[in-house]
Order: structure tokens, then sequence, then C-alpha cells
């Protein structure tokens, strides 16, 4: 989404916010920094928040290092140098970054012939240009009904409840040879924080080259006839179209709260396992490294981007995922449960509530994510860091992978943070996106073999 600069700036929304005439937030002399803290989380939080800082993501690589990208408007640049912090700057200006990212596209429309060679399918696959832009949320669904028409008999669109604006949250689930159901699940979703729009499309893209290639590629068609694939690329569509109309950098989904102007929770600390301690939204000084460590004033208006409510799966979105999920796993079981994030490039296995917490299978599941990793560096070269999400990352309680690690078990349960590591952050250019695409397709070809 590229945001129209100052000549169209209309009114300032809260100190170091403005909007443009369409009502989008923008970010003119906004600089990123990566700062490294040696005091306190606390102190860190409440310092940089009387700057009206906004927060990125934290600790690459550095679990425990209070190391931490935020955005600092340009009249509190100073005052944030003035702190004295060991800090390098990742962007001169974030509203330039994010106009990279340039003007949301319309669905292209199909190939102009069948390229693909399932002959089953009774349409041609969308456009292979969707994957060169980013899209409306409206479009997204547009691909999956295209997605589905092209491989009519082994495809069905599926839905896993509805947002709180009442959004059906749409996928597609997908199957081989054995017939609909018949098989253990994979499942995948994207976009459970607003902002990590490249995340719907690598999912995406991963969904297209499954039915492309199902009867040119052997690797495809063998996890096809063995796997039903049940896949959601937005989980949070409220908070999606949020980030495409109003405020690029929003996490949350869009759920008011009673008794307080809060808007919104993060739908990735609400499930209803190990919520109530380190690292949940709401412990202490911000659960110990919470992925959101900064409540800035950009979303002031509605209480921190990071704050949680009680209790524990109470969100519309986590409800629909969570019950869609339980259903797979009380059904034929679940194979591999990946909750699919930007930015950092981790592969992350359990446990996130615990640094000390082992799986029955951590060995496997460890060797697993390493190989992985090395699977996708192979195609452009793209580090990624792998190990449990405590010791690899910070605390997370209440998370995904977690959960369906001992509740709803999958036997292969984790959580994937693709591309970059802080250059673009959430607003990698569209250029990156097909090969985004392509080496978490080489990632996942190696555990569909190997699992």
């Amino acid at each position: 989404m590229r945001f129209l600069r100052a000549a169209l700036l209309i009114a300032p929304l809260a100190a170091g916010v403005q909007v443009d005439r369409r009502g989008r937030e923008t970010y003119d002399g906004y600089k990123v920094f990566r700062v490294v803290a040696n005091n306190t989380t606390a102190d860190v939080e409440a310092q940089l928040e009387s700057l009206s800082a906004i927060e990125l993501s934290c600790n690459h690589g550095l679990a425990g290092a209070q190391q931490f990208d935020v955005a600092i408007p340009p009249e509190s640049l100073d005052a944030f140098h003035a702190l004295g912090y060991e800090a390098e700057t990742l962007a001169e200006d974030l509203a330039a970054i994010i106009a990279l990212e340039g003007e949301l596209q319309p669905f292209p429309g199909l190939e102009p012939s069948v390229t693909h060679t399932n002959a089953k399918a009774a349409a041609a696959l969308p456009s292979f240009s969707w994957f060169s832009a980013y899209h409306p949320y409206a479009d997204h669904l547009t691909f999956l009904k295209s997605l589905q028409a092209a491989f009519p008999s082994n495809s069905e669109l599926i839905t896993a409840g509805t947002s709180y604006e009442g959004r059906t949250i749409q996928g597609i689930h997908l199957w081989g040879s054995g017939g609909k159901g018949s098989k253990p699940a994979i499942y995948y979703h994207g976009t459970v924080h607003a902002r990590e729009w490249i995340t719907t499309m690598t999912v995406e893209y991963i969904t297209y080259q499954l039915i492309n290639n199902y009867n040119n590629d052997t690797a495809t068609k063998t996890v096809l006839d063995n796997y039903d694939f049940y896949i959601l690329p937005v989980v949070n569509p409220d908070g999606f179209v949020y980030t495409q109309t109003t405020s690029r950098m929003w996490r949350k989904n869009r759920q008011p709260r009673s008794g307080t102007s809060s808007v919104g929770t993060d739908i990735n600390r609400n499930w209803p396992y190990q919520w109530d301690g380190e690292g949940r939204e709401d412990a202490g000084a911000l659960g110990k490294g919470v992925s959101a460590i900064f409540i800035s004033k950009l979303n002031r208006p509605n209480l921190a981007n990071f704050i949680f409510q009680k209790p524990p799966g109470d969100t519309p979105e986590n409800t629909g995922i969570r019950t869609y999920g339980d259903k797979l796993g009380s059904g034929k079981g679940i194979k591999l449960y990946i909750d699919w994030h930007s930015y950092g490039q981790y592969i992350l296995t359990p446990y996130g509530y615990s640094c000390s917490a082992k799986s029955p299978n951590q060995a496997k599941i460890d060797t697993l994510a390493r190989n992985t990793g090395a699977a996708i560096a192979k195609v452009h070269g793209t580090q990624f860091t792998t190990g449990p999400t405590c010791s690899t990352l910070y605390a997370t309680a209440g998370g995904s992978n977690d959960y369906f690690t001992d509740v709803t078990v999958a036997d292969v349960a984790i959580a994937i943070e693709v591309r970059d590591t802080g250059r673009y952050g959430f607003a990698l250019p569209p250029d990156q996106i097909i090969p985004s695409g392509e080496e978490s397709l080489a990632g996942q070809k190696y555990l569909w073999a190997n699992f």
C-alpha cells in the first residue's frame, strides 16, 4: 500500500501520527532503529512509550538480549538519541519503506490457458502475476475461489468461523487420490497478525503450487495423496482490512473490550493453554519478552497494540481456527501444523511458555526445523534461525504451537517467521513475494518428505 505524502496530509491523529485524505495513517519521517537496551524492560517501555514509539519486533536471534526494533516519530528523534541507547538505524523513513509496497492491485484474472497439468481441472489457475503485488482482502477471496475452480475434484472452500466484524475466515481444503477427508491433516494458517502481509502471499504461493504441480511433481503428488491440506491464508480478516484502509502497522484483531477504550486482542496470545504465565501479554512489565514491547501513541486511542484481556480463547477468530483444528485433531489427526508469521526468518519449535519444558519429540522437531532451514537456504541463500520459541526468541504464553503440541496434538507443530530480518520488516516489497514463496515451498518439500 502506498501512503500519499505530505501533499495529502490533512490532520494529526495523535502526537506524531497524521492521516492522508483517505484516512490512512502516514509515517513520514519515522526512523526505524534496532535498540539494544541494558536496563529493564519496564524502563525501556516507559521511556519509548513517552516518545510515541511504534514497536515492530524484538530479539532477533538473541533471546534475553533486550534488542528491539522500533520506529521513532521525527519530533521525538532528539529525545530518543538523548536516552543514549546503542542503536542501529534500519530505515531512515518508514513511510518510504511502506511506499515500496506499491498500490494494492486487483485480482488479475486467470492464466490465458490451463498451464498446469492437472487433468481434473475445470478452469485455468489464477494468473501467476498475482504474486507480483499485494491485494485488497476481497481479491484474496476471489483468488481462493479461483484456485478451487481450477482443482474442482480435489478441493473445496472451507470456513473456520467468522471474525468480530462478521467476515468469514475463508480457506481451502485440498486432497489427493485417497478422497476427501480420508487422510491425516496438514493445517496451515497465516496473517494472524494483521500487518504481516507477506505471510498471506507465501501461504497462497504454496497452495497455488500444490495445485499446479499435483500431476507433474512427485513430491507434491505424494504429499497430497497421503495428507489432506487445510489452508487458511488470512485468519485475522478485520485487522488485515484495517491495515489496508487505516493503520498499516496494526497487529491485533478489532474486537472492543468492555470497560476500556482498548480495541483488539493479539489472537496468537489467546490460545487457552499455558496462558497465565511468563510471556503472557499482561505479565508484569510486558510478559518478559512478548513480541510487541511498546505501547505507542499510534495505537494509544485503542490502548496498546499488545495488551491482553482475559479470558483466554475468547476472540471469535481464535475460537474459529481453534475449533476447526480441534475437529481435525479428533478426526484423522494432524500430521503437521504451521502458524505462518513475519518477520525475522525463524523456524520456531515448542515451547513458548517455558524455556525448560521439552516436548515428547523435541529432538525430532528441532532436527526437522534445522534441516528445513537448510532446505530454504539452498534456494536464495536466506538464513533462518531455528529452535524452541522461548530459548530462541522470547517467552510466549497462550501460543499456537504450544496448543497444537499438548492439547490438540499434531505430530509436528511449529511457527515460521518468513522474510526479512528488519531491513523492510512488515513492509516487504512485492519483488520479494515470489522468492519468499519459492524458498518456503522448498522448506515444506523437505518437511513433507521427512516428517
